[in-house]
């Protein structure tokens, strides 16, 4: 089984420019708003269901947003590089990014949904405190509702707010073919 070792935005794109593959494991709604131009996108939540490493390929390079799912799920990515040589970007996207490196980017998309829950939680307690102190303190409990929500949601990995944002029509739209 292949190790996955940490290399920079840098080497990685060497790598690619050398005919490395590389995947991305982010899911389709992160992807569909945001990516690296020419990256197999294979989401985690599918891996066990999908072909990473294809006849030929000999050097795979994974990486997330930020890097921190990338190493969580090292163990399970090295499994699925078969005899690849695997390695993960440090620092995911965002450092891709910040090295100044092509990324391919549709506005059109929408943002990620965990983005949307915190914009719409983070807004809803503003409104609950600024209603709580100009009209009437029983406003505050809005505050503490959005609150309870996000502890709930932590605790139980189910986040309401989020399925209730899934149905908004601007999230409805199809992603485009990879």
């Amino acid at each position: 089984m292949a190790e996955l070792k940490a290399i920079t935005p840098e080497r990685a794109a060497e790598l690619v420019r050398s005919g490395a593959v590389l995947v991305d494991i982010r899911e389709a709604e992160e992807a569909a708003r945001e990516k690296i131009p020419g990256a197999r996108h294979r989401p985690i939540s599918r891996l066990d269901a999908e072909d990473v490493v294809h006849p030929g390929d000999k050097i795979v390079i994974f990486h997330c947003r930020s890097g921190m799912r990338t190493k969580a799920n090292a163990p399970r990515l090295a499994a699925k590089s078969g005899a690849c040589e695997a390695y993960l970007i440090e620092g995911g996207l965002d450092a891709w990014k910040k090295a100044g490196l092509p990324v391919a980017v549709d506005k059109r998309q929408p943002i990620e949904i965990i983005r949307q829950v915190q914009i719409a939680a983070g807004s809803l307690v503003l409104l609950g405190i600024a209603l709580g102190a100009l009209v009437g303190p029983g406003f505050y409990a809005l505050s503490a509702f959005v609150g309870a929500g996000l502890v709930f949601a932590g605790a139980t990995g189910f986040c309401g707010m989020a399925h209730l944002l899934a149905w908004m029509p601007w999230n409805r739209r199809q992603a485009p073919a990879r």
